[in-house]
């Protein structure tokens, strides 16, 4: 049986236990992108997700030079659901090699943090000044509550001073 290409994407009956589907999102990769993936495989510095994802194209490579692996043998060489080895594919052939090794980007952004660089530094300085009157020192939640008072912020947990005061001091 002959590829088939649709739309711009290749279209491959293949054989999976013994019944015929039609296999989407072929992966041919070039010589100079296979070459990359093999650099970034045996180097061994990339994130783990990276490489995995990378022998994951190199196993699903049907040119001449590559494995040709069938969906089925890369889940169980690398212990992974056959949708991740589809969407690895799929993304590779509908944005790109860069696109299939990175992290998908978020589809909605995320909050925006409550303290910035310079609130940031009023409650470090804050904390660093005078202990309000009847404390032996300042608490997060006095910390959360002067924030406040003083119009740095709308309105502010415990927590999130704890965690900005973590990271600053």
């Amino acid at each position: 049986m002959a590829d088939l290409l649709v739309k711009g994407i290749w279209i491959c009956p293949v054989t999976h236990y013994g019944e015929i589907g039609m296999k989407r999102y072929i992966i041919r990769l070039s010589e100079e992108e296979r070459t990359r993936l093999v650099a970034l495989v045996s180097k061994g510095k990339a994130a783990a997700r990276k490489r995995l994802h990378a022998q994951v194209l190199l196993k699903a490579d049907v040119s001449a030079a590559g494995a040709g692996w069938t969906d089925q043998q890369i889940v169980e060489a690398f212990g992974m659901g056959e949708r991740t080895v589809e969407a690895i594919r799929q993304r590779c052939v509908e944005e790109g090699l860069d696109a299939a090794l990175e992290r998908k980007p978020q589809c909605r952004p995320s909050r925006q943090p409550l303290l910035d660089g310079a609130k940031e530094a009023r409650l470090v300085a804050l904390c660093c000044g005078k202990v309000p009157a009847g404390q032996a020192r300042w608490t997060l939640r006095l910390l959360a509550d002067e924030l406040v008072r003083l119009e740095i912020v709308d309105s502010i947990s415990h927590e999130t001073v704890r965690q900005a005061l973590k990271k600053t001091i």
